[in-house]
C-alpha cells in the first residue's frame, strides 16, 4: 500500500485528489495539509507527498527541502498550476522526485505516485533536458563523480537522458539486472535519493553533452516506434 499525504491550501483541490486516489486499491491517503509546515509534519514517514508550491507560511519548495532532510524515504511530487522551467528546476533541486501540472489527466497523477514510489523518474526526457540545459555545468565540485567507474558514468549519463533500465540495457548491450546494479551503485556513490536527483547532478556537473542528448532523443524515439 502506498501511503500518500496531500498538501494544498485549497480544500477543494485536496478533496479532488483524495477522491481520485481512493479509487485505487494500492493507494491510501493518510493525511492532508493546508500549508508547508503541516505538510512536513504529516509527510514525515509517508511514502509520497503531493505538494503544491504556493502555500501560506512555508511554501512547497521549502517544505520539499525540509522533508528531504527529515524523511529521506519520502518522495515528493510537486503538483502546481505554474508551468515554469525555473520552478521545475527549483523543485528538483529541493529534492522533489517529480513535477506534475494540476491540469494533467487524473491517470497521469496516479501513475506519477506509483512511479516515484518505485524510485523511477516522472519527468519526460525532453522536458528534463529542456529545463536542465541552462544549468548544465553550473556545479564545479566533481568529487563524487571521480569515484564512479567508466561504466557507471555511462549509466548515469543515460539516466540523465531519461532512459529507463530496459532502454539503458539495450543501448549499452547489457542485461537489465546489470543496469539495476549500476544504478544502485551510482545513487550510493553520489548520495542521490533517486534517479531524478542523480540526473540533476549529472546536468549540473556537465556530464551530459548536447551530442549525447541528441543520441538519447533519437534512441528514445526508436524505442517508442
Amino acid at each position: 500500500m502506498i501511503r500518500v499525504v496531500l498538501a494544498d491550501d485549497e480544500k477543494l483541490i485536496r478533496s479532488g485528489w483524495a477522491t481520485m486516489l481512493s479509487l485505487h486499491d494500492d493507494i491510501e491517503v493518510t493525511a492532508e495539509a493546508a500549508d508547508g509546515r503541516a505538510a512536513v509534519a504529516a509527510g514525515a514517514g509517508a511514502d509520497v507527498v503531493l505538494m503544491d508550491i504556493r502555500m501560506p507560511g512555508m511554501d512547497g519548495l521549502a517544505a520539499t527541502r525540509e522533508l528531504a532532510h527529515r524523511s529521506p524515504g519520502t518522495r515528493v511530487i510537486v503538483v502546481t498550476t505554474f508551468e515554469s522551467d525555473q520552478l521545475v528546476w527549483g523543485a528538483l533541486r529541493a529534492g522533489a522526485a517529480g513535477y506534475v501540472l494540476k491540469r494533467s489527466p487524473a491517470g497521469e497523477l496516479v501513475e506519477a505516485v506509483r512511479l516515484v514510489h518505485r524510485r523511477d523518474a516522472v519527468l519526460f526526457p525532453g522536458a528534463l533536458r529542456r529545463i536542465a540545459a541552462p544549468h548544465a555545468g553550473s556545479a564545479r565540485q566533481r568529487g563524487p563523480v571521480v569515484e564512479l567507474t567508466p561504466r557507471e558514468l555511462d549509466v548515469l549519463r543515460h539516466v540523465a537522458l531519461g532512459l529507463n533500465n530496459a532502454e539503458i540495457a539495450s543501448a549499452l548491450h547489457v542485461t537489465r539486472e546489470t543496469v539495476k546494479t549500476h544504478v544502485g551503485n551510482v545513487l550510493d556513490k553520489l548520495g542521490a535519493r533517486d534517479r531524478t536527483q542523480a540526473a540533476v547532478l549529472a546536468y549540473e556537473l556537465g556530464l551530459v553533452s548536447s551530442g549525447l542528448a541528441e543520441v538519447g532523443h533519437r534512441f528514445s524515439a526508436e524505442m517508442i516506434m
